[in-house]
């Protein structure tokens, strides 16, 4: 495995960064596929195995229970201070008032119940799971550093959310002289590329590289279109995310295809393989299921794909409706819902 650095810092991670959401009770709400512990462990352990050291996971994933399966793998399966530990806050945990949000009392609370269930005295990389659009940035911002100069945090990062609204923490942050955000974590794929307008660039320019998810757009660039799978009959609501272009996507999801049988690989490799043409990716998210999964994605980095095959993937795209904003809204409502938890317009 051959680390880089995340951004404009010195921390060394794995290109492949493994999504923990699929790792937790599946009784205990979003996502209801998860694999439970027992079948969650083997994974973490092979992939650690590999050379991965990047995980992801957040504290709403399974009500807390993904964090805290992971941090349970990883202190019998490895070096805590060799792995690098992302996790994310905003979303009610529970219900009342303040249960969630980025307020100062909400990230001083969920920090230390984050810390509680991953078993470590510090978070790698604590990432806002989009931005409060009802507390003031100065408010996040500052309690965001605080945590880091309290020892709890190594790095910050951010995720979904509009380039002006990043751009302008960004500017409070270097103004103020607080941590800054080092990354951002956002939608990227052959079929959901809108982060080309201004958000990637925006990154480019700052210093800020992406941690992609949903680099499979759902799992459409995985397989033949019009093919079904158990959690897309257990989501519904992802078709709604990419139905308005969908004849376009069609082509994309064929060329893909096409590519792939060329090389003699997976439509998932291939999809996979040009997101890593861009600088500003540093890794992408990969949801395993089977050791497979892990096998399929590291095979990927010694995969380049040339111009004209690019080209061919990229030919027929149609800009489409922001999905970041989608999955702001509708998405996580849907999340907390399913964990019995009201949202603030609820």
């Amino acid at each position: 495995m051959q680390y880089i650095k995340l951004g404009h810092t010195g921390l060394d991670v794995s290109p492949i960064c493994i999504g923990c959401m699929g790792f937790g009770d599946p009784s205990r709400g979003h996502p209801t596929w998860a694999l439970g512990e027992e079948d969650s462990r083997p994974l973490i352990r092979y992939a650690i195995e590999a050379g991965i050291n990047f995980f992801d996971t957040a504290n709403l994933y399974s009500q807390g229970t993904s964090e805290e399966t992971l941090g349970r793998a990883l202190k019998d399966f490895t070096n805590r201070d060799s792995v690098v530990i992302a996790t994310k806050l905003r979303a009610p945990m529970r219900t009342g008032p303040n249960a969630g949000g980025l307020s100062r009392k909400a990230i001083m609370t969920e920090i230390d119940h984050s810390l509680r269930r991953l078993g470590t005295d510090y978070i790698d990389l604590y990432q806002i799971h989009r931005r409060d659009q009802t507390t003031p940035w100065e408010e996040t911002l500052e309690a965001l550093h605080d945590l880091v100069k309290m020892g709890k945090v190594r790095y910050l990062g951010a995720s979904s959310m509009m380039a002006w609204e990043f751009s302008k923490a960004l500017h409070l942050q270097k103004e103020n002289g607080w941590a800054r955000f080092v990354s951002m974590q956002d939608t990227y794929n052959l079929l959901a590329r809108e982060e080309e307008h201004e958000m990637l660039p925006l990154c480019a320019d700052e210093g800020v590289q992406t941690i992609v998810y949903s680099p499979l757009a759902r799992g459409r660039l995985a397989r033949p279109w019009g093919t079904t799978t158990a959690r897309s009959e257990i989501e519904p609501y992802t078709a709604t995310l990419y139905e308005a272009t969908a004849a376009s996507d069609q082509k994309i999801v064929e060329a893909v295809g096409t590519v792939a049988a060329e090389r003699g690989v997976s439509r998932a490799q291939i999809a996979l393989a040009w997101l890593r043409r861009h600088p500003v990716v540093a890794a992408p998210i990969v949801g395993v299921l089977r050791t497979s999964h892990i096998d399929e994605a590291i095979a990927v980095l010694s995969i380049t794909l040339t111009d004209d095959e690019a080209a061919r993937l990229e030919a027929s795209y149609t800009p489409r409706r922001d999905i970041q904003g989608v999955s702001d809204s509708a998405v996580l409502a849907r999340m907390m819902a399913a964990v019995g938890v009201k949202t603030a317009s609820a």
